[in-house]
């Protein structure tokens, strides 16, 4: 069973709104070397919708061609969970019914992992103990306001570092596995 890794932008005051970060080129290559450690993609209808309308249109520029982290996005196999979407394309098919099994069997035909990125979907897995590796790319900002991280979580987590990476940006990439 293949491993399912979160990754998610988060200020120093927890705000995961993803206005209130500034990506740069540096972080789209990290984020682009974060997807291809994954042969599937895992979102929630918010965040494939946002997703959608930011990348798939730039993947067909010149510009977006050149952009690793477009092709890497536009180009993977997108699972998306949602009860009110009718139907999804992108390279993507819509996950229903029991949310653990769907995932638990996506973990065993991947390849490589499986990514998933949002709020609430990762807040979902997170309480059914499927997250393996929870990135937290901190940025060196206070937002004071927007979505905060894991808000709800019904019993704390507890994880250890495995690894910790700053960019020039000042954003600090920490990733960590759950104690066991």
């Amino acid at each position: 069973m293949q491993p399912l890794r979160y990754s998610i932008n988060v200020t120093l005051d927890g705000c995961c709104d993803h206005r209130a970060v500034s990506a740069d080129e540096e972080l789209h290559r990290h984020t682009a070397e974060t997807l291809q450690k994954a042969d599937i993609l895992l979102f929630g209808r918010v965040t494939y919708k946002m997703m959608e309308e930011a990348f798939r249109p730039q993947a067909a520029t010149e510009e977006g061609l050149k952009d690793p982290f477009v092709q890497t996005i536009h180009a993977a196999r997108k699972y998306v969970v949602s009860s009110t979407l009718a139907r999804v394309d992108w390279n993507a098919e819509l996950l229903r019914g029991d949310l653990e099994q769907a995932v638990r069997q996506l973990k065993s035909q991947a390849k490589k992992g499986v990514y998933v990125g949002g709020m609430k979907l990762p807040l979902a897995l997170a309480e059914l103990g499927l997250i393996d590796e929870y990135e937290f790319v901190v940025h060196p900002r206070l937002a004071g306001h927007g979505p905060n991280l894991f808000a709800g979580l019904s019993k704390a987590i507890d994880l250890k570092p495995v690894s910790r990476l700053e960019l020039a940006s000042g954003a600090v990439v920490t990733r960590y596995v759950p104690k066991k």
